[in-house]
């Protein structure tokens, strides 16, 4: 079958990366005399018939810009059974011969449902806490976590001036990816995570051992799902509402040490502004091999980096749970702790 007509769209939390995905998809689907269908606002652009014709024109200047020009959302489209069937009448009205889905796990769960179901899909695989199994790394991530490096570069210079304590709340409500990395580029004092709960009293004496020999301030970094022995995970945390817990790791410390502490809350500046040079290139070569994906018929799996080469994995395998930082890739940061 000649394929003649590829529809994209961008779904979830937008992330640094993704205009480049869509770019790279354009330029490759125009290569092989296959026109692309942008669809607006993730998979609701579907729903509704939103959607757009995406030219080289289309893609001018986009590759450094943050976000999506197609805008996104976070619809999911199994929701309901109407909801659905519009979704599938309108990919065959708008004579789509394939879809590439580019998302996290919400999105990519979806695609992997109407996969099932016979629509034919490649998956590209884009979220910043880099939690999908099945790929080494997502585009955004890396951005994320120079955006966190550079912030905790920053509070260095402040933190030493007033001899405080200065804790960096970060993004990662089910894994601590942005926290243990963006730490241990930026040589944080201790950080927590999801993946291990934490001891107060473990921290502080970390902090307090410092102070004794002589540095009179320090950095604490810690990602928004992190919670402490003995108690279940937050629920909630990652679904626009602030966690809190940088203020209350901030609180606990000043009331133990008895220093002054300060608290920086990055939020969603970690999503915004234009990706690394790693993140462009990696959504690059994820856009360009989804197109091939679609060429080959190799539908049903997603882009993935392993190593250096572009690969193709099960969608139903990048889905299959959060992809967590290990305890022994956490020891290089605890490494620093002492």
């Amino acid at each position: 079958m000649t394929l003649k007509k590829i529809g994209i769209l961008t779904g979830g939390g937008d992330c640094p990366g993704l205009n480049a995905v869509i770019r790279a998809v354009v330029r490759r689907a125009q290569a092989f005399s296959m026109e692309v269908v942008g669809i607006r606002n993730g998979w609701l652009g579907l729903i509704e018939g939103d959607v757009e014709p995406l030219t080289s024109f289309s893609v001018i200047g986009i590759l450094p810009k943050g976000g999506t020009i197609l805008g996104t959302s976070r619809t999911n489209p199994l929701r309901d059974e109407e909801g659905r069937q519009r979704l599938m009448s309108n990919f065959k009205r708008y004579g789509l011969d394939a879809l590439i889905a580019v998302g996290g796990d919400g999105t990519l769960s979806a695609s992997r449902e109407l996969c099932l179901q016979g629509m034919p899909i490649v998956g590209v695989p884009k979220t910043i806490d880099n939690d999908l199994r099945g790929t080494d790394y997502t585009f955004g991530f890396d951005t994320a976590v120079s955006i966190v490096c550079d912030a905790v570069d920053r509070l260095h210079s402040t933190a030493e001036s007033h001899h405080r304590v200065m804790v960096v709340e970060v993004m990662g409500r089910r894994v601590g990816w942005i926290a243990t990395l963006g730490g241990l580029a930026g040589g944080a004092d201790f950080i927590l995570v999801p993946e291990k709960p934490y001891k107060l009293e473990d921290m502080c004496a970390v902090l307090e051992s410092r102070r004794r020999r002589g540095r009179h301030f320090s950095i604490v970094v810690v990602a928004e799902g992190a919670f402490p022995a003995g108690e279940e995970p937050p629920e909630k945390v990652g679904e626009g509402l602030p966690s809190g817990i940088g203020y209350r790791i901030a609180e606990e410390i000043a009331k133990r040490l008895h220093v002054e502490t300060r608290v920086t809350v990055l939020g969603h500046v970690q999503r915004g502004g234009s990706p690394t040079a790693f993140d462009r290139v990696l959504a690059t070569r994820f856009g360009l091999r989804a197109v091939d994906f679609v060429r080959e018929g190799r539908f049903g799996q997603m882009v993935a980096l392993r190593g250096t080469e572009i690969v193709g994995v099960p969608i139903e395998e990048a889905t299959a749970g959060p992809k967590y930082v290990s305890l022994e890739q956490f020891a290089e940061a605890e490494a620093f702790f002492g």
